[in-house]
């Protein structure tokens, strides 16, 4: 022993857990296949052609918003101050109207042709954010965002209904474009862009001022001393600012809608409520294709907000969220979150549609969630499932039914006279009904005694409690001949009509007896029934 150091023998462990083959590398498309494109071209092809095709008629807000937007311009403002909508779809309506006619295909085209030309920004919109995130997958993701779109049901239902939210969506996604370039470089240009497009939506939605107000908070956030492009982010708010400029000729008709008009109609529902209102009709509805696409876009939905993905089967979840999606996040959950706050305060009532402040937002969060799956594999797979499910749904709105007003009309027109009267109870079921009559039909509405055409909202529920049925009843067919036909559209379960059409029936049969149910309520969208009280 020489006082030298023993070297250790080498050793080699061996373990006892089984030999797992290595994870294949992620499989990468570095050109996209033929196939692939033409399928995509199809799939866009086939929503645009379901943006102009559905076999309802049109249901009350489709009809209500017709007859408003074909008054004269100067009275326009008198008929919306009496509605509670602002002005610029009704404006845009009343030229399409004197140029193409008031049939239903004319109507719904324009909203058709909004939703089509909302898939340009909403490609250049994905692509700017996917590319924030993924540049390498930027282009790809902006397709997937449009074909996505394409498909959607909340998409195309609304592409088929004249009314606003076709339009909503298509300044979101400009307004989106404006103010990430001015973020980018705040010229004047681009500022006054941003002004331009927040008053039009402002003009369109009165939603939108809670999106403008959580673009306002996400800039105020931005603009804070020592945060990165803080003086952009200032700049951004001065064309904030210039919104409200831009709106304020409104505002002596919105405060006068604000405090006489509201949603008479429905009740308040709380946040949370409301919230998973709007992300199942962002999916299709309470069907059951609507709540099959639910899940996998919402999984979708927390990918984009939380996931990473780092291997052909594994995403990382980082609870801070991806940089990349919290704007697009924080704004529209913010919108929703404010919108259905001040609303449940307030006591006025929701409807997913308004949401559709929001829903381009939530559906660039959804592109986004694809970019998560590395594997082109699993991606295409995961949207070839997405695009499928939308497009059930938006068969369903193909062959859905709204409104029973076509078949009661049905049952109408083979027999009217001149000297037969109409009533609707409640006024609500007037304008759709009435449409298809024709035009020397004479019809009046409870509570108002006016005609069908219009709705006047102004202190509505004050109106009808003050109204007394039977008084109203008398009043009308005082003048009605003994040989003419009293008709009753009308239908249960209004708000604030409690008892009130079945009091008019009551009393009309006490007078006219022998009245024949024509036309039973049934479970649609909007449900009309038809009594017919025959000639004394």
């Amino acid at each position: 022993m020489n006082g030298a150091p023993v070297p250790f023998p080498s050793v080699t462990t061996v373990s006892d857990r089984p030999a797992v083959a290595p994870e294949p590398e992620p499989k990468t498309l570095t050109h996209d296949p033929v196939w692939l494109i033409a399928l995509v071209a199809l799939c866009v092809a086939a929503g645009i052609v379901l943006r102009f095709v559905t076999t309802s008629a049109l249901w009350l807000d489709e009809a209500l918003t017709v007859n408003i937007a074909t008054v004269p311009l100067d009275e326009l403002r008198s008929a919306l101050e009496q509605d509670g909508a602002p002005p610029l779809y009704y404006m845009l309506l009343h030229f399409w109207t004197d140029w193409f006619g008031t049939g239903d295909v004319s109507v719904r085209f324009l909203s058709g042709a909004f939703a089509v030309a909302a898939l340009i920004p909403m490609w250049f919109a994905a692509r700017r954010l996917a590319g924030a995130d993924d540049p390498a997958n930027g282009r790809r993701i902006a397709w997937i965002a449009v074909v996505v779109l394409a498909s959607n049901p909340y998409a195309i239902r609304y592409a088929t209904e004249t009314r606003m939210y076709s339009l909503v969506i298509f300044l979101v996604l400009c307004g989106y474009l404006a103010i990430a370039r001015a973020m980018e470089r705040p010229t004047f240009t681009r500022l006054a862009l941003v002004s331009f497009l927040g008053a039009a939506l402002m003009y369109t939605q009165y939603w939108s001022m809670y999106l403008l107000a959580a673009v306002g908070l996400w800039a105020l956030w931005r603009a804070r001393p020592g945060s990165e492009n803080a003086r952009r982010a200032r700049l951004l708010i001065l064309g904030l600012v210039g919104v409200g400029v831009l709106f304020l000729p409104w505002v002596p008709t919105f405060l006068s809608q604000l405090a006489h008009t509201g949603t008479p109609w429905g009740v308040a529902v709380a946040p949370p409520t409301g919230m998973v209102y709007a992300l199942l009709d962002f999916a299709g509805g309470d069907h059951t294709e609507g709540w099959t696409l639910f899940f996998p876009s919402f999984a979708l939905l927390l990918l984009a907000i939380f996931g990473l993905g780092v291997a052909t089967r594994t995403i990382e979840l980082d609870l801070r969220t991806r940089r990349a999606a919290r704007p697009a996040a924080l704004i529209a959950f913010g919108t929703l979150l404010i919108g259905l706050g001040l609303s449940f305060v307030s006591g006025t009532a929701f409807q997913s549609r308004y949401a559709a402040v929001a829903f381009p937002l939530y559906l660039l969060l959804i592109a986004l969630g694809f970019a998560r799956f590395v594997d082109a594999r699993i991606r295409i797979a995961a949207v070839a499932v997405v695009v499928a499910l939308g497009f059930a749904g938006g068969v369903r709105n193909v062959v859905e039914q709204r409104t029973q007003a076509p078949e009661v009309a049905d049952a109408i027109n083979p027999s009217i006279s001149a000297d037969d009267l109409i009533i609707y109870c409640p006024d609500q079921v007037g304008p759709d009904v009435s449409r298809l009559l024709p035009d020397d039909a004479r019809g009046v509405t409870f509570p108002s005694g006016d005609g069908p055409m219009l709705i006047d909202w102004v202190d509505y529920a004050d109106v009808v409690n003050a109204t007394d049925p039977v008084e109203f009843t008398r009043e009308v067919i005082a003048d009605v001949p003994d040989d003419a036909t009293i008709w009753v559209v009308w239908s249960p379960g209004y708000r604030h009509f409690e008892g009130k059409c079945e009091a008019i029936i009551s009393e009309l049969r006490s007078v006219r007896p022998g009245e024949e149910l024509v036309v039973p309520d049934e479970t649609l969208f909007e449900r009309q029934g038809l009594v017919r009280f025959p000639a004394s």
